[in-house]
């Protein structure tokens, strides 16, 4: 089976799922975070490079604003137990999004986890953290416009490769496959530049329901596609 170097994953359905279990939306996200973690190792053992995970979006901080509390507290005890799990699996971390906004606490755990973790060779887990993509893409633009001004960037230079280099994502290669759980089909602001040849692959199993399992389905679903560039097949 040809196995996809990169993976992305919108994390989707955490309350949903709780609410069916009639429980409150924290312990979906909860449970959700623990899932990460295995599916981290499965992805790892299976040979898959890079996982990229929608943890946060730039939207989520319109959600109640207990949620976005639990979520906060959820994302300090997560960058501790990530830690641990780096180590225990020599997996490299590194965190795309505006962390600006984050508490310096949190700020700092993320530094000391890329920092720890930079020199690892197992898993690359990049974590989406007050990340979307059209935020992202107007940094770039900003940063590109600076160097510009400071005569650092010339623009008629400018193309696709000087702009990638400017994304949250520079050096890390673009998805093969994104997966979206619990039923929506849309990109909710994720990656939208890498993303521009990646499969996509939808599911209604929930995020803390995705198993090794459900991500070999994707991976079989992703093989049965016509990899040729652009994605699309050649007429007969």
């Amino acid at each position: 089976m040809n196995m996809p170097r990169h993976v992305a994953i919108i994390l989707d359905g955490n309350g949903r799922w709780a609410k069916a279990k009639g429980m409150p939306r924290n312990y979906g996200h909860a449970q959700g975070s623990k899932n990460v973690e295995r599916i981290c190792e499965e992805a790892w053992r299976m040979g898959i490079k890079y996982l990229t995970v929608y943890a946060f979006s730039t939207e989520n901080w319109n959600r109640p604003k207990d949620e976005v509390d639990a979520l906060m507290k959820l994302l300090r005890n997560y960058m501790k137990t990530c830690l641990k799990t780096a180590a225990k699996n020599d997996m490299k971390i590194r965190v795309i999004g505006d962390i600006t906004r984050l508490d310096e606490d949190i700020r700092s755990r993320i530094e000391e986890l890329e920092k720890s973790t930079k020199d690892n060779g197992g898993l690359n887990f990049q974590i989406a953290i007050n990340y979307g993509s059209r935020d992202e893409i107007t940094r770039a633009v900003r940063r590109i416009a600076a160097d510009c001004r400071d005569g650092r960037l010339v623009a008629e230079e400018i193309d696709e490769q000087v702009i990638d280099r400017y994304l949250d994502t520079h050096d890390i290669p673009d998805p093969d496959l994104l997966i979206r759980t619990s039923g929506e089909q849309r990109l909710s602001n994720y990656l939208l530049w890498q993303l521009a040849y990646t499969e996509f692959y939808f599911t209604d199993v929930p995020w803390p329901d995705f198993t090794k399992e459900e991500l070999l389905k994707a991976v079989e679903q992703y093989n049965a596609r016509d990899r040729r560039y652009g994605g699309v097949k050649e007429e007969e």
